[in-house]
C-alpha cells in the first residue's frame, strides 16, 4: 500500500510511458532493405550456371527458381514453399549466394572474355608499366626472365577461347585474376585450367565444371562430433567381447 502512495509510482509510470513513445519514433528508423542482386557475369550468366558451380547436386533445383533476381531475392521459407529441399540446401544456398554478392567468386568468375562457358588465359609480355600491376608472381608482373625482352614484363590476359595472339586495345584493363598466377615466369597456373595444345604451355583454358566452386563437406569420423563418444565406446566393447 505504501507503494501505490509513493510518490516515486507516479515518476516510474510517466518514465515508462516516455521510454514507450520514445521507441515508437526509433522503430521505423530499422525498417529491412531490399537485398541487392548482383549482375551476372560472362562466367555466370544465369542460375543453372551458378547452381553447377558450386555444387553438392544444386544443379538440380534450377526448375525451381524461376530468375537471377529470384535466385538472389528468395529468403528461406521462400526457398522451402519452392521445393528446395532439405534445408542443409537451402542453408548452403544462401552462403553461397552472399559470396557471390560480395564479389567473392571461385576460379575463372572475374573473366570476361568467355565463349559457352570457356575462356582463356595467357602469359604475355607487355611493355613495363604498362599494366600498373606491381606484385611479382601472383598472375600480374614477372621480371628478371632470360626468356624476357629489355623493357617488358610478362603478365596474365583473358582473351578468347580460340585467339592466338593478344592485341590490347587502348582501353583494356590489366588486372589480377583471383586463384590464378604465372608459374615459373612462362605458364598460367590455377584450379581447373587445362593447357592449351600449340601454345608451348603459354596458355590454358578453363570451362564451367561441376562443383567447381563447391565448399567440401567434413568427413565424419566414428560419428562426428555429437556420436564419437558413444560409437568408440561400442567400438571398446565389442574388442573385449572376441577378446
Amino acid at each position: 500500500m505504501a507503494m501505490r502512495n509513493s510518490p516515486l509510482s507516479g515518476l516510474s509510470s510517466r518514465f515508462f510511458k516516455t521510454v514507450r513513445t520514445t521507441n515508437q519514433f526509433i522503430r521505423p528508423f530499422h525498417k529491412k532493405t531490399a537485398p541487392t542482386v548482383p549482375s551476372p557475369t560472362p562466367f555466370v550468366p544465369d542460375v543453372p550456371t551458378f547452381l553447377t558451380l558450386i555444387g553438392r547436386e544444386m544443379s538440380k533445383q534450377a526448375s525451381k527458381i524461376p530468375s537471377w533476381e529470384d535466385l538472389f531475392t528468395y529468403n528461406s521459407n521462400q526457398l522451402r514453399e519452392a521445393g528446395v529441399e532439405p534445408a542443409r540446401q537451402r542453408r548452403y544456398l544462401i552462403r553461397k549466394r552472399e559470396k557471390f554478392r560480395h564479389g567473392l567468386y571461385g576460379p575463372g568468375g572475374d573473366l570476361v572474355e568467355v565463349v559457352d562457358g570457356v575462356a582463356q588465359l595467357r602469359v604475355v609480355q607487355v611493355p613495363a608499366g604498362s599494366t600498373g600491376l606491381t606484385e611479382e608472381g601472383e598472375g600480374s608482373e614477372v621480371k628478371a626472365s632470360a626468356t624476357l625482352s629489355p623493357g617488358m614484363v610478362k603478365t596474365l590476359v583473358n582473351v578468347a577461347p580460340d585467339a592466338t595472339t593478344f592485341k590490347p586495345s587502348k582501353n583494356y584493363e590489366f588486372k589480377k585474376f583471383a586463384h590464378m598466377r604465372i608459374h615459373r615466369g612462362t605458364s598460367p597456373k590455377g584450379p581447373y585450367l587445362q593447357p592449351l595444345k600449340g601454345s608451348n604451355g603459354t596458355a590454358a583454358t578453363i570451362s564451367v565444371q561441376e562443383g567447381m566452386w563447391e565448399d567440401k563437406r567434413g568427413h565424419k569420423v566414428d560419428g562426428g562430433e555429437r556420436r564419437r563418444r558413444e560409437v568408440q565406446n561400442k567400438k571398446r566393447l565389442d574388442e573385449r567381447r572376441k577378446a
